[in-house]
């Protein structure tokens, strides 16, 4: 059995990719998308008309709007290629607008619903400031479900857990470079690695405490450097994984071993965690690499979700 497959045993594997095409290689059960991997989709000879249909039929409403029915189409056809879920993002330039994020998700789901699509095969994602965690509060009374992104803190993990949120992707890569960069040349690879990795042991420690206190929140790790960091991380609720790295698992044959126990994590002494709003944003802004990685995720995904309606304008 390759490690792909012996992971699949212990952990949902989700796809972390725009190219639908890939997903009948490897069978995931879920996919994610986001403003990037849309981006780098529709610039592929394959996907580039699925932009200038979208255009053609859609060029004289507002290009918020042209940009949702675009993601929503790939959803659409992600959809076609696995048995569960798709994750499908809220424009990453209204983090700071509970309202606007709700209004969002909600067009959102009515335009997968009127594609026939079920509302328990979405999930909204939404960033994971408190704004965010507010609009997915609402969103979840509603029954639409969300998947809390730019989460790089057990702070934010912690909020999310008091939302009822259906799903965290804490960003396992994006952890490890902060502190590989914040270290510099006296960063040691080996000894960072595997259950080390700075970004493992975030998730290992929003894991244990969800599964100490029965939070029925669900955790997926993602956005991941090496395979390295998923085979520290199986056991987890669900772990969303490039192409690229789900290809060199299927590769090894090699032994993997459940890292992430839930009965384990039910027999620590944790203590329990309690955050308003203020609480939240004074521990938020006391953790420098959550702060300095959240603000950086929301202006790359803008910035991307700008290029996306760049290409949009000249499609018209």
């Amino acid at each position: 059995m390759n490690q792909l497959d012996a992971l699949k045993q212990m952990t949902t594997v989700v796809a972390d990719t725009g190219d639908f095409h890939e997903l009948a290689r490897f069978a995931p059960q879920d996919a994610t998308t986001n403003p990037s991997l849309i981006l780098k989709a529709v610039q592929k000879s394959e996907y580039a008309h699925l932009l200038r249909e979208n255009t053609a039929r859609w060029h004289e409403r507002e290009l918020g709007e042209q940009m949702d029915r675009l993601i929503v189409r790939f959803g659409c056809e992600t959809l076609a290629h696995i048995p569960g879920r798709v994750s499908t993002e809220v424009d990453a330039r209204l983090s700071f607008d509970t309202e606007a994020m709700v209004s969002r998700a909600e067009r959102l789901i009515e335009l997968y619903q009127a594609e026939s699509v079920h509302i328990d095969r979405v999930l909204i994602k939404v960033a994971s400031t408190w704004e965010g965690i507010e609009a997915a509060r609402r969103l979840e009374s509603r029954g639409i479900h969300t998947n809390m992104t730019l989460l790089f803190s057990f702070t934010q993990a912690v909020a999310c857990a008091q939302a009822r949120v259906q799903l965290i992707s804490p960003f396992v890569g994006r952890i490890y470079d902060w502190f590989k960069k914040a270290a510099g040349p006296h960063w040691d690879e080996a000894a960072m690695a595997g259950a080390n990795d700075p970004g493992v042991q975030s998730v290992r420690r929003i894991f244990e405490y969800y599964k100490h206190f029965g939070i029925a929140t669900e955790i997926m790790g993602a956005s991941f450097r090496n395979a390295g960091q998923i085979r520290a991380l199986a056991g987890c609720d669900l772990l969303t994984i490039a192409p690229a790295l789900m290809a060199e698992l299927a590769a090894s044959d090699a032994p993997l071993a459940r890292a992430l126990d839930a009965e384990a994590a039910r027999a620590l002494a944790v203590p329990h965690v309690q955050l308003d709003e203020a609480a939240f944003r004074y521990a938020l802004n006391e953790d420098a690499m959550a702060t300095e990685k959240l603000a950086e995720g929301i202006r790359a995904f803008a910035a991307d979700a700008l290029k996306l309606e760049a290409l949009m304008q000249q499609a018209a």
